[in-house]
């Protein structure tokens, strides 16, 4: 397996390592790293396998991707690792926490969830068919993401957070996109929750139809010792719709449990 391509802002002994959502890459965080950063931390964006510069893998599952993420942060080889994931990210933050604790000493989970309902069942092969259904009458990814970011985003979002988010979406290779749709469909960690055992922050939107809030309030009561805080007037994509917001809760939560 390939080291994976990655962005880096920053240096120090505690790295945070960006994790993307399905519609994302490393590109996705351009309103949250120089906060990050300049708080004095080591940021690492990457592109999951098969996004951007990364090679893809086989089989494409949560395990095998967050292989490829334990041999990022090998590579990088900090003091202390801290894993932010959006949405799809927040699932390989699990993954990674689950099978290689020890390389894992925080997570920050935005707008993601422990589970996609039962795998295998009718409700996901629904969903399946609803994601691929455009592709398979012959859109392309550019010509879908606008409509795909208006289903993601609040009403409010402003107009340079639906370009940046429109810009990385429409890049993604549709073999890609249809692999990770396939691997989140299929993620369950529900068990591993009341074994994480390092300080953890729960972000939600108030407004994400994808993530629900009260899900994510669940979610957050079944880790030990986790922050739950929900983010007003956003929806799926907080980091982008209102980084200033995203950025002061993730800072202080930083400066709480890994001050420099």
């Amino acid at each position: 397996m390939s080291l994976p391509q990655f962005i880096s802002l920053g240096a120090g002994g505690t790295a945070i390592f960006l994790l993307h959502g399905v519609g994302g890459g490393k590109g996705a965080w351009p309103f949250n790293m120089p906060a990050l950063a300049d708080a004095g931390y080591h940021v690492i964006a990457w592109d999951a396998p098969g996004y951007g510069g990364s090679a893809p893998i086989e089989p494409y599952d949560m395990k095998q991707v967050a292989t490829a993420l334990k041999q990022l942060i090998e590579h990088i080889g900090a003091r202390r690792n801290i894993l932010l994931g959006h949405s799809m990210g927040g699932m390989v933050a699990q993954e990674t926490c689950a099978h290689y604790p020890s390389l894992i000493h925080g997570l920050i989970l935005s707008a993601t969830t422990a589970a996609f309902g039962k795998p295998g069942g009718d409700w996901q092969k629904e969903f399946l068919r609803a994601r691929f259904a455009p592709l398979d009458a012959g859109r392309s990814m550019a010509s879908l993401a606008d409509e795909l970011v208006e289903g993601l985003v609040a009403p409010n979002a402003t107009s340079d957070a639906r370009r940046a988010m429109t810009s990385v979406m429409a890049g993604i290779p549709e073999s890609t996109y249809r692999l990770a749709v396939t691997a989140v469909s299929a993620f369950d960690q529900r068990a591993n929750l009341e074994n994480i055992r390092v300080p953890t922050l729960v972000l939600s939107g108030e407004l994400d139809k994808t993530a629900a809030p009260a899900v994510m309030e669940r979610m957050a009561a079944r880790i030990a010792g986790a922050q739950y805080r929900q983010l007003p007037g956003v929806g799926h994509v907080a980091n982008m719709e209102r980084p200033g917001d995203f950025n002061d809760a993730c800072v202080a939560f930083l400066k709480q449990h890994f001050p420099l």
